[in-house]
C-alpha cells in the first residue's frame, strides 16, 4: 500500500518522502484535491516496471492476434435463435 500526501505537503517535505522511498521501500502518491497526482517511487521500482512493459506489449499484441472460432453447425441446430442471432460477428 502506498503512502498518499497532498502535493502542498509534499513540498514542503520532500527530503523526507524521497528518503522514506529509497530507504524505507515505501511509495508514495501525492494527491491534489484528493486525487492521485504523480508517485515517487525508488529506482528499482521504476526499472522493474519498464522491465514489464515489453511483456505486456507481447500480450496485447497476442491477444489482439486471437480471431472468432465459427460455431460448429451441430450448434446451430441445438441453440437454435440464440445461435442464430449471434451469427458471425459473436454479439
Amino acid at each position: 500500500m502506498a503512502y498518499e500526501i497532498p502535493v502542498t505537503q509534499a513540498r514542503a517535505e520532500l527530503a523526507d518522502l524521497i528518503n522514506r522511498v529509497v530507504y524505507g521501500g515505501e511509495r508514495v502518491v501525492v494527491t491534489r484535491h484528493g486525487k492521485p497526482l504523480v508517485a515517487l517511487v525508488s529506482a528499482a521500482d521504476l526499472e522493474r516496471l519498464e522491465e514489464l512493459k515489453p511483456a505486456e506489449e507481447q500480450v496485447i499484441s497476442s491477444v489482439s492476434g486471437v480471431h472468432e472460432a465459427k460455431a460448429a453447425p451441430r450448434e446451430h441446430r441445438r441453440f437454435g435463435i440464440a445461435a442464430e442471432h449471434r451469427g458471425a460477428s459473436g454479439s
